[in-house]
């Protein structure tokens, strides 16, 4: 659903058939997630036995892991057809009502990026996901009568990044919430290997796994990184077996160092430590300092670089840790850095 990539750049056609293409189709194909894979299998086998539609579900966690996958294995293993739509595109009440009354009965609604609806397309929500129900307002002012429309049964599915600015209101009306954790490099060696055989590429297990090394414990990534060295093959090699240096040179060339780290990362580092000596500085000044939108920093580079343990943020603005200045060289100062505000 996506139309931007991790990196906020457009993704081609071609990317977007390749990555369905790699998709797994069931919930046993499905690498990862092992805790809410058993719950969902429970869920959708509860339903076919008492033949109905599956309870709503909410998933949640950072771009990348599979909601969208997610989604349509729901609707492939439910035997039902599947929409897809984002939040975004619904920002009008009308926008949702034309949705869902369109919706033949059982039919999977995927919403992504939940979180993002009209408010006033939120509250038709609550009723939909509720009685299968939603009031038609006719007219205005004094004048105006609601007009009830049955819908057929449904089940939606949404996915968020950021649920924690979804109205409790809603959040209580899945019957199901579930959220995706980062991968293990083992489970992305897993993800790899099955990508590379549906794309006819021989990895040894040393190259499998340093292309999982450097996936940020995200699947979608590791897809990525693979396509990209399935292309240096193409034109470097005999576009079919990769080694440890092959990959090493391919993924190299792509600005993907040995934790992941790409250009973007990599220059927001190298300005807080270098430039801001190690911080702490606000995010405006640092999005300003690398040319990027503060949205980017904080939502695509921040995260990992926080969790790998090289940016801390504080009350005062981001901090550079030892860990970072370790990684780019740099002798450590930390009498600036005011580690003490981790």
């Amino acid at each position: 659903m996506d139309d931007l990539r991790e990196t906020g750049e457009p993704v081609d056609e071609t990317e977007l058939a390749i990555e369905g293409a790699l998709r797994p189709t069931s919930l046993a194909e499905f690498v990862g997630q092992q805790k809410v894979r058993g719950q969902m299998q429970l869920l959708l086998d509860a339903a076919r036995i008492q033949q109905r539609p599956p309870d709503h579900i909410l998933l949640s966690g950072p771009p990348g892991l599979g909601k969208t996958t997610l989604a349509m294995i729901v609707a492939h293993e439910s035997g039902r057809p599947l929409r897809l739509s984002s939040g975004p595109a619904i920002q009008h009440a009308g926008d949702l009502a034309a949705l869902l009354s369109s919706l033949t009965p059982g039919e999977v609604l995927f919403i992504d990026e939940v979180h993002r609806m009209a408010r006033s397309a939120e509250e038709m929500l609550y009723l939909a996901m509720e009685d299968f129900r939603i009031d038609i307002m006719v007219g205005k002012g004094a004048g105006a009568t609601s007009i009830p429309l049955d819908l057929a049964p449904f089940t939606l599915v949404g996915a968020t990044t950021r649920s924690g600015l979804l109205p409790n209101p809603l959040r209580d009306r899945f019957g199901f919430t579930a959220h995706l954790e980062y991968y293990e490099p083992e489970e992305l060696e897993r993800v790899v290997e099955r990508s590379a055989a549906m794309l006819g590429v021989s990895l040894p297990p040393a190259a499998r796994a340093e292309i999982a090394r450097r996936s940020r414990g995200t699947p979608r990534i590791a897809n990525r990184l693979l396509r990209r060295v399935r292309d240096y093959l193409v034109v470097h090699g005999d576009g079919v077996g990769a080694d440890e240096v092959t990959v090493d040179a391919a993924l190299d060339l792509y600005d993907v160092d040995a934790i992941g780290l790409d250009r973007l990362d990599r220059a927001v580092l190298d300005a807080l430590v270098r430039r801001f000596r190690g911080g702490p500085v606000g995010l405006s000044t640092l999005a300003v300092a690398v040319g990027e939108e503060p949205d980017t920093i904080e939502s695509v580079v921040e995260p990992y670089l926080v969790r790998i343990g090289f940016m801390g943020r504080t009350p005062r603005g981001r901090v550079a840790t030892p860990a970072a200045y370790g990684h780019l060289g740099v002798p450590a100062a930390e009498s600036v850095l005011g580690f003490d505000d981790l």
